[in-house]
């Protein structure tokens, strides 16, 4: 998969923006950068996408800035001289795929059947959009799609609200889903950008979806774990299950047979996906211990510890099973 489109997919949103106003243009990247979405597609439907995309690459050099609605080959070069890294059209234009495949842009044209995906294919591309989504059968059509189809990928949009977001983003062959709901025209015409960051801050959230996974307690041997976890199992109730390291009592205590990461313990923290919690929690700073790495059974990445301690507690991710 092409690098911008492998940052696209850690990502997991792309929001679809129409721009009437090229002075928008900054102002909206930055909330949605502050709101923890470094990307946007604007689509080439108004007078002002050309120039708001050039604002765009030009002002906020950490927005990955792409061009939606493209039709042609005059609209592709006129896009990607303003500053566009990527490409999207609702449908699939040979003449376009290949123009933007010449100037080593990644484009994803529209495609909603079995040809559609033969034809990109035989140009070359390993992801598609998937448009218009929910109209053309949503998640079950992906699905039904793909099966023959091992190498390609999709990225939906059309109908994508943060209601069906997680839907589509647990299929594995979905690489990230685009929409509009957190840049709604009224919004930007009214310069709501406050509101626009926080609609994207919950987008976010929705999609990495954090809970509590379980606590994690250091106790001196296993001799004191054991005595811990049977104290806590006749309380509670709670069932026992022995592992090699820790004895985990019900499903949110750990206790571990020895000293362990942090001076507490630790505490575990499950996502929807590792991968993209990793990307943008070290957008935002924070510092992973990367020699913590876990993998699962097949090979998938499946753990990993923050660098830090928090109130004396070591942290780590998880992935939702």
């Amino acid at each position: 998969m092409n690098i911008i489109l492998e940052e696209i997919s850690k990502i997991g949103i792309v929001p679809v923006i129409k721009l009437e106003d090229a002075t928008n243009a900054v102002p909206l990247a930055k909330a949605l950068i502050e709101g923890g979405i470094p990307c946007a597609e604007v689509t080439f439907r108004t007078d002002a996408a050309e120039e708001s995309i050039h604002r765009i690459a030009e002002g906020c050099p950490d927005m990955l800035v792409g061009a939606g609605t493209v039709l042609t080959i005059e609209q592709a070069e006129r896009a990607i001289n303003a500053g566009a890294k990527f490409i999207v059209s609702p449908g699939l234009n040979p003449k376009v795929v290949s123009y933007c495949l010449e100037k080593e842009i990644p484009i994803t044209p529209g495609c909603a059947t079995p040809s559609d995906i033969e034809q990109a294919m035989e140009l070359g591309l390993d992801v598609v959009k998937f448009f218009p989504a929910e109209a053309a059968g949503g998640l079950p059509m992906i699905k039904a799609m793909s099966a023959p189809y091992a190498t390609i990928k999709f990225m939906p949009t059309g109908g994508i609200s943060l209601d069906n977001l997680n839907e589509y983003l647990s299929y594995k062959k979905v690489i990230a889903c685009g929409g509009s709901w957190m840049v709604k025209p009224e919004m930007i015409a009214a310069r709501d950008y406050a509101g626009i960051a926080k609609l994207a801050k919950e987008a976010v959230e929705r999609m990495l979806g954090f809970e509590i996974a379980h606590v994690g307690i250091n106790m001196e041997n296993e001799n004191v774990a054991d005595q811990l976890s049977n104290s806590l199992s006749n309380l509670f109730g709670f069932q026992k299950k022995n592992g090699s390291s820790s004895i985990f009592v019900g499903d949110g205590l750990e206790i571990m047979k020895g000293k362990y990461l942090g001076k507490m313990g630790h505490i575990a923290i499950c996502t929807n996906d590792i991968i993209r919690a990793v990307y943008h929690l070290e957008r935002c700073g924070y510092q992973f211990d990367y020699d913590t790495v876990k993998q699962d059974v097949k090979g998938q990445f499946s753990a990993i510890y923050f660098a830090d301690e928090f109130g004396g507690f070591a942290f780590h991710l998880m992935q939702k099973k």
